[in-house]
């Protein structure tokens, strides 16, 4: 039989992967810095397959404005410059035969709005992944049985803070991602 306070532990799980979830999408957000999750999409035609980035070459950030990918197997350099270049996040690559330079060119004022607007929408799903969570809690506990209604309502207080604590993270996210954007 489960009790009230396997309710609250599951609603919690819930929240809990609801925040991270988002936190998540917010990694793959370009902002003004380089960061190696930038090119986690990127396929490159590699072996007669397509393959992630990651698994040809080794991606670093050595300066907050520029990307370098080092390829394994130097006969993929051209297949990893082409599929950076087909990838949809405006790099321009360049390669010296040995390592490929990607400097990231700094976000307009116009594109740093609309990434913000990008990043509350993740934020938005976040926040309404916790309400379901809080909601379907409140329903379990409402229908438990043999339990008197105190324990119920301070069940359902118990899920309504965790509620609230999981809000203020994926607030305190957002403001931290759009701090980051609009960082100049």
């Amino acid at each position: 039989m489960t009790t009230l306070a396997d309710h609250a532990k599951q609603a919690k799980q819930a929240m809990d992967k609801a925040v991270e979830a988002v936190k998540r999408e917010f990694s793959t957000v370009r902002t003004g810095k380089a960061t190696t999750s930038l090119l986690d999409l990127v396929r490159v035609e590699a072996y007669g397959s397509e393959m992630p980035l990651n698994q040809v070459a080794s991606v670093a950030a050595p300066e907050p404005k520029l990307l370098t990918v080092q390829p394994w197997d130097k006969s993929l350099l051209k297949a990893v410059e082409k599929a950076i270049l087909a990838s949809d996040l405006g790099l321009t690559p360049s390669n010296d035969g040995n390592l490929i330079r990607i400097p990231l060119p700094p976000l307009t004022e116009e594109r740093r709005k609309e990434l913000v607007k990008v990043i509350h929408k993740f934020a938005e799903e976040g926040r309404v992944a916790v309400r379901h969570a809080r909601t379907e809690a409140i329903s379990r506990i409402k229908k438990a049985e043999h339990v008197s209604e105190d324990e119920k309502k301070h069940a359902e207080k118990d899920v309504q803070k965790l509620h609230d604590d999981h809000l203020r993270l994926v607030e305190d996210a957002v403001k931290a991602k759009e701090a980051e954007i609009m960082e100049v």
